[in-house]
């Protein structure tokens, strides 16, 4: 079973956060797929869906972004999947607002979330979606990733999750190779 991870912080207050684009991506996919987040399991609120044919649990962790690992680390154990079967979203103050980049495996880039995920799994053999939320060069880095868009991005945010949830969906049915290849 593929699992996608969508990383974020839980609470109303942290909804349009740069931090919670991974929450954003899944809720697009969620609603492409006509599926609700309507259970808390694996400390995480989950969504099922089917695409092409093939089973996708999508799991938005409820354990604040530093601890996201626990989460997955619970899915991945009750239904015995792969790290090479997750791909987690994550947000990327590295990345131009914007941008995206796919990976197949590779370190924390300093993402917290990611970290713990690392941590939990014991490997870094997962793939990743980083979703670009830019970096204001005058602001803390946490001040930055729990702030809202500024109004003059929020169109180029929105057109960032309608490409990442397409990714996704590529990523589901071509893998990571081709998900790199056409969205990097």
């Amino acid at each position: 079973m593929k699992i996608i991870i969508g990383l974020g912080n839980p609470g109303a207050e942290y909804r349009f956060t740069r931090h919670n684009v991974g929450f954003r991506v899944l809720d697009e996919l969620a609603r492409r797929w006509n599926v609700a987040f309507d259970h808390e399991k694996y400390g995480g609120l989950i969504a099922r869906a089917t695409n092409d044919g093939a089973a996708v649990l999508l799991v938005k962790p409820l354990t604040f972004m530093n601890l996201s690992g626990q989460c997955v680390a619970r899915a991945m154990r009750y239904t015995n999947s792969e790290p090479a079967e997750i791909l987690v979203v994550a947000d990327d103050a590295n990345l131009p607002l914007g941008k995206m980049r796919f990976r197949e495996e590779g370190s924390d880039g300093g993402h917290n979330g990611l970290k713990s995920i690392i941590q939990s799994v014991g490997t870094k053999a997962f793939s990743r979606l980083r979703v670009g939320v830019g970096r204001n060069p005058g602001a803390e880095l946490v001040e930055h990733v729990l702030g809202t868009f500024a109004p003059d991005e929020r169109e180029i945010c929105e057109s960032m999750l309608d490409r990442a949830a397409d990714g996704v969906t590529e990523f589901l049915v071509s893998g990571v190779a081709k998900a790199m290849l056409r969205y990097n």
